[in-house]
């Protein structure tokens, strides 16, 4: 076969398999990237409600600058109440980033150890997590340990359970998903048992100690443990895709909190003002320092850019996992992220 027909070849081969992903393509992401760029934030903000999303908030806190309010749809689409930037929302997975402080500053206290195993920690486990003896603290903070992840478990969503105990039973004996230490897989069981090694210590709840080491000291006064602590009306409702009513009373174990609170929080975590010394070190062995969130209704996004200096975190209430939502979420997101650094630049 000669050269210059192997690079033809190649060229059908290259235009056939473009013609075909064009029948694949999600036209609504596509749609929204090609888009002009908004002239402001508020202006995109408004604009992803065209995305299928009922609410939005986003919060910019850029070093310079106050912070940045933004908000768009409904807070309540059933009582018209339209979306406001201090609402509360369910940050689901973004309480990660709180809890691994929480152990850090444990560690330093020598109160926990990042390397004593499961079986220390729980030896009514030994026997019923696979590698139980060889998984260490520091594992399950870093989603190393092989541990399988209970809200992977065929209808968690549908019926969550009701107790720390009736969520272990999802995953009792089940085989690793690798060796402690030899893979990553994200797992909320790691961060179930973390926050009971932490009751187990402490003697009281996880989110008391968070109150006191992280919250008050940052002046954060509407951070709560769950919904159930904060006044629901205050809660900005959440929808999934197909499901006519709210579904913000839907117990799935969440930190609530507002976007400015996420926000304050999180310029603390990465400037380290909010680590007394010797703790920043130990953090930043352990963990990560922007996080996303996500649970039926609720989809948050929190990080710090440093070309901005700026902590930007956004909010939306309406999911589908087997949908676009997420990806959609990421694209608005991103987009608003362009409008800040060409502000930046003019």
């Amino acid at each position: 076969m000669t050269k210059s027909r192997s690079k033809n070849l190649l060229r059908i081969f290259l235009l056939v398999g473009t013609v075909i992903s064009l029948f694949y393509v999600p036209w609504t992401w596509l749609f929204a990237w090609m888009a002009p760029l908004s002239v402001s934030v508020q202006e995109e903000v408004n604009q992803g409600l065209e995305l299928g999303f009922e609410g939005i908030i986003v919060y910019v806190n850029q070093a310079g600058k106050e912070p940045q309010f933004y908000a768009a749809g409904w807070h309540d689409r059933d009582q018209k109440i339209p979306a406001y930037p201090q609402a509360l929302f369910k940050i689901a997975s973004i309480s990660k980033l709180y809890d691994a402080v929480a152990i850090a500053k444990l560690v330093h206290a020598q109160r926990l150890s990042l390397d004593q195993s499961l079986a220390e920690y729980f030896p009514e486990y030994a026997d019923r997590i696979e590698h139980a003896d060889q998984i260490t603290l520091r594992m399950l903070v870093q989603h190393r340990s092989g541990i399988p992840n209970y809200t992977n478990h065929p209808g968690f969503w549908e019926n969550p359970p009701d107790s720390f105990e009736e969520t272990m039973d999802l995953i009792l004996d089940l085989p690793a998903g690798f060796a402690p230490g030899e893979g990553y897989e994200y797992s909320n069981t790691n961060y179930l048992l973390i926050s009971r090694i932490i009751k187990n210590e402490l003697g009281y709840p996880k989110f008391q100690f968070i109150q006191e080491e992280v919250l008050s000291p940052l002046g954060l006064k509407h951070t709560y443990g769950s919904f159930h602590e904060a006044k629901l009306e205050d809660l900005m409702s959440g929808y999934y895709e197909g499901i006519e009513e709210d579904i913000k009373t839907a117990e799935y174990g969440s930190m609530v909190s507002s976007a400015e609170d996420v926000g304050i929080f999180l310029r603390a975590l990465n400037d380290g003002s909010l680590f007394k010394k010797g703790e920043k070190e130990i953090y930043s062995s352990i963990y990560v320092y922007d996080h996303t969130g996500l649970i039926p209704g609720y989809q948050s996004i929190a990080k710090y850019h440093q070309d901005l200096d700026a902590v930007v975190i956004q909010f939306t209430n309406t999911t589908n996992f087997e949908g676009m939502h997420w990806n959609l979420s990421e694209l608005i997101y991103s987009r608003i992220l362009k409008i800040i650094r060409r502000e930046k630049g003019e």
